[in-house]
């Protein structure tokens, strides 16, 4: 929804393709719990995997909400890094990529939960063999650089948290990995932490729910001011922060 040339927006969801998301975190019902939520973009960022982006824009395309496509990459570094794509063959082209390093383990339901994909109409059309929460061998040096050669953007995830967080595991962020947009959850005390991370004033912070279910979508509270809704609008305004 866009009011008063707000975009409130979501860009950190789980579908039931993560092994850990909810199965009723299907197209369908998060595009419209985000509806019902007020918000006017989301982004799918399943774990290391693009695969219910198609149906999810679909579903999308249809309500009048916009979908960007997207994947939490787990690095090799274990860090989680949001990346999000103007285009859906953009995403699946980076999803190639991270596929290629991805350890050859197979998914096992009882332990992990299925990692289900899922055509426009919620309809069960495949599983997903690989297990998609193992780190790949994409370093977070190099997150935001392949992300941008497929036409896309990243930023580090929930940083304020010390599992899978980028400054609880290397201490800060590093320069070298060209960020300057950060994810910050949304139960961080923002004022708190960038009094202890104070570089992070220059940064572009953004508050996402990381949701895999959908009661913890984000309410209608963060915004981008004075942006058009539109995916191509939305990468560039967040990866024109970036070095």
């Amino acid at each position: 929804m866009i009011r008063d040339n707000r975009i409130y927006y979501d860009f950190h969801l789980h579908s039931c393709l993560s092994p850990c998301g909810d199965k009723d975190m299907t197209p369908n019902n998060i595009v419209n719990m985000a509806k019902l939520k007020g918000l006017g973009a989301i982004a799918l960022t399943d774990h290391n995997t693009c695969g219910n982006c198609e149906a999810t824009m679909q579903v999308g395309e249809r309500t009048g909400l916009t979908v960007l496509p997207g994947m939490e990459l787990c690095t090799s570094e274990d860090i989680h890094v949001v990346c999000l794509f103007k285009t859906l063959d953009g995403a699946l082209q980076f999803e190639k990529e991270v596929k290629k390093t991805l350890p050859k383990i197979k998914n096992r339901p009882e332990i992990f939960g299925e990692q289900l994909i899922l055509d426009d109409m919620d309809n069960t059309i495949g599983q997903e063999e690989t297990l998609l929460i193992n780190a790949s061998g994409i370093s977070v040096d190099n997150a935001l650089y392949l992300a941008r050669q497929f036409g896309g953007t990243a930023f580090p995830a929930h940083a304020d948290k010390i599992a899978n967080g980028i400054i609880g595991i290397l201490g800060a962020i590093p320069p070298e990995a060209g960020f300057k947009t950060v994810e910050l959850s949304l139960n961080c005390d923002k004022d708190s932490f960038l009094k202890s991370n104070p570089y992070l004033r220059n940064f572009r912070i953004l508050r996402d729910s990381d949701a895999h279910y959908l009661w913890d979508i984000s309410e209608s509270k963060y915004f981008l001011q004075n942006v058009c809704n539109d995916r191509t609008s939305i990468i560039d305004f967040i990866d024109k922060n970036n070095d």
